[in-house]
């Protein structure tokens, strides 16, 4: 009986350090998936453009390697596919020869505008950042003073910038499952993080979690 308790001990032990090498394999793989079809597309003919959307998932990968270990990490399977479905989304975006909606220059612009925004949030989140939910502590600075996600608003910017710019049923198809999955995405993290004490203030303080005004 001690043997089998040792045992399980050791598997609720290793178990996230499992799913954060899990997690980082993945992440690497799905944007090397991604660049052979955004360099393909674009060496055919496609807007250039759509490079901006590997500076955006490229960031990702660095970060999620240099990240600190998590204090709280979530375990349970629909809270991780909740994380993975919209990040393997990019990949499977097909950049084409649609006409674009409104003129490329406005698209890029969108998507050069949600790109800044990452940028910011994740020079804020630094080595606190990471896909599936976990606390790797509570970050209130810099643009999480306006809304408690704000990297999920620059996914928003960017995504919508390149829709626009690729207006396939696909891609809308995609990118609206995508959009839907990130609000039960928020749920999720919200409800890990809830147990960390400062949350209930930060909530008070800032309490729209995407959209100022609106969500």
């Amino acid at each position: 009986m001690r043997a089998n308790r040792h045992i399980q001990e050791k598997s609720v032990f290793l178990a996230p350090i499992y799913l954060d090498m899990f997690e980082r394999i993945a992440i690497i793989v799905l944007f090397i998936f991604l660049s052979f079809r955004i360099f393909g597309s674009v060496s055919g003919g496609s807007s250039p453009f759509n490079l901006l959307i590997l500076v955006s998932e490229g960031l990702v990968v660095i970060l999620v390697v240099v990240r600190r270990p998590a204090t709280d990490l979530s375990l349970k399977p629909m809270d991780w596919f909740l994380a993975f479905a919209p990040s393997a989304a990019p990949a499977l975006l097909r950049p084409g020869h649609a006409h674009p909606l409104v003129p490329p220059a406005i698209a890029g612009l969108m998507m050069i505008a949600g790109l800044l925004l990452q940028v910011i949030c994740k020079l804020t989140l630094l080595r606190s950042f990471g896909v599936a939910p976990a606390n790797r502590g509570l970050i209130v600075a810099g643009p999480y003073r306006l809304v408690r996600h704000p990297i999920y608003t620059s996914y928003l910017f960017g995504q919508i910038g390149f829709l626009l710019l690729n207006p396939t049923a696909w891609n809308v198809g995609l990118l609206s499952v995508t959009m839907i999955l990130q609000i039960f995405r928020i749920g999720a993290e919200e409800r890990l993080l809830a147990q960390d004490p400062g949350h209930a203030g930060f909530c008070r303080a800032v309490p729209y979690r995407l959209i100022p005004g609106i969500y």
